[in-house]
C-alpha cells in the first residue's frame, strides 16, 4: 500500500512540474503578442506574405493566419506544429527558429482560442526607457529581419548601438509612421499601434538615453 502511494505521489510530482515548466500567459493578445511574431519572423521575401503566400499561407492577417490554425488544439494546428520543438521545419534557414517565450506565446493564444483579439493592455507612454520599452517593441516588431545575422536594410536593430544608427536622417520613425519616401517597417504589416510609437518618439526627442 505504501508502495503504490509513493509511486502516485512521484507522479503527481512529475505532473506538476511539467504543468508549471509549460505555463503561459493569460494575456496573449493577437494583435500585440501574436501577429509581430508572424509579422517578424515568417513574412520575408519569398515567404508567406500577401505577394508569395508560400505553402499557401498568408501570415500578415488573422485570417491567413487561421488557416493553420485549429482553436484550443495547438497540436492540431499546422502552423504550431511547424514552429515547435528542437528542430523546427519553419522558419526555415537561414532565419532562426522562434524563441521558446514567442512558441509559448503563440501555444498560449491557441489554448485560449486563438481569438483576434487586440488593446488587451494599457497604452504606456510615460516609460519609455530603452531596456525595459524601447527595446522590447523592437524584438517584438524588428529583430526578425534586423539582426546581427540578418541587418536588412543594414540596420541590426537587437542592441542600443544598433538602434541609434537608424535614428539618423529620421530614419527609424519614417519608416515606423510609414511617411513617404520612407521604407515603410514593419514590412508587409499596418504601422505599430500609436502607443508604441509615441513612446519611441519620446524617447528619441529626449536625447535617446541607453537607460
Amino acid at each position: 500500500m505504501k508502495k503504490s502511494s509513493i509511486l502516485v505521489l512521484i507522479g503527481l510530482s512529475i505532473f506538476l512540474t511539467t504543468c508549471i515548466k509549460d505555463t503561459y500567459s493569460p494575456n496573449a493578445c493577437f494583435q500585440e503578442d501574436v501577429l509581430p511574431i508572424f509579422i517578424s519572423n515568417c513574412t520575408f521575401s519569398e515567404c508567406h506574405n500577401s505577394k508569395e503566400k508560400e505553402s499557401g499561407y498568408d501570415l500578415t492577417t488573422y485570417a491567413g493566419i487561421m488557416r493553420g490554425i485549429t482553436a484550443k488544439h495547438p497540436l492540431r494546428s499546422e502552423i504550431y506544429n511547424t514552429i515547435k520543438g528542437q528542430n523546427p521545419s519553419m522558419p526555415q534557414s537561414p532565419y532562426s527558429k522562434l524563441s521558446k517565450k514567442d512558441v509559448y506565446t503563440i501555444k498560449a493564444w491557441i489554448q485560449m482560442g486563438a481569438k483576434n483579439t487586440s488593446n488587451c493592455k494599457g497604452c504606456d507612454t510615460i516609460n519609455y526607457t530603452f531596456s525595459t520599452r524601447i527595446k522590447a517593441t523592437l524584438q517584438t516588431w524588428c529583430t526578425g529581419c534586423h539582426n546581427s545575422s540578418n541587418s536588412g536594410g543594414g540596420f541590426d536593430l537587437s542592441d542600443y548601438n544598433g538602434v541609434v544608427s537608424s535614428i539618423a536622417n529620421n530614419k527609424l520613425l519614417g519608416s515606423l509612421k510609414h511617411l513617404s519616401g520612407f521604407s515603410a517597417m514593419p514590412k508587409n504589416s499596418s504601422q505599430l499601434s500609436a502607443c508604441d510609437i509615441t513612446a519611441i518618439e519620446k524617447w528619441i526627442n529626449s536625447g535617446y538615453p541607453n537607460n
